[in-house]
């Protein structure tokens, strides 16, 4: 009974009340939040996915036209193993190299992040 008349006194219960809504209000807001950068992280990865894929295709293409091409001068055989050869030798490449890619790419990712944050 003293509890709740200096609480009603002071107007505390109207300040409690108050500050409950407001925490309320900000894990809404902060769900709101999320859920946006959610599908915009969703709708970006997908177009990036698309752009990804016709590149695919382009270079897929373009090793057949090239093999193709070079099977005319060296045989079928031989120009289908000089590109594949090519694809090998590039893979190697980032084979040997792949701890610096992905450190330089977790680096661009932490930057992208923080930059976004302010």
């Amino acid at each position: 009974m003293l509890i709740d008349s200096i609480t009603k006194l002071l107007k505390l219960d109207g300040l409690i009340e108050s500050t409950k809504k407001y925490v309320e209000a900000r894990i809404e807001l902060l769900k709101i939040e999320i859920q946006e950068d959610v599908s915009k992280g969703i709708s970006t990865g997908l177009v990036f996915l698309l752009i990804a894929a016709g590149f695919v295709l382009f270079i897929f293409f373009m090793s057949m036209a090239l093999a193709m091409l070079l099977g005319e001068y060296v045989g079928d055989f031989g120009g289908f193993a000089i590109v594949a050869g090519a694809y090998l030798l590039m893979a190697l490449i980032l084979f040997l190299v792949r701890k610096k890619l992905i450190k330089k790419l977790d680096e661009n990712v932490l930057s992208g992040f923080k930059s976004r944050r302010k």
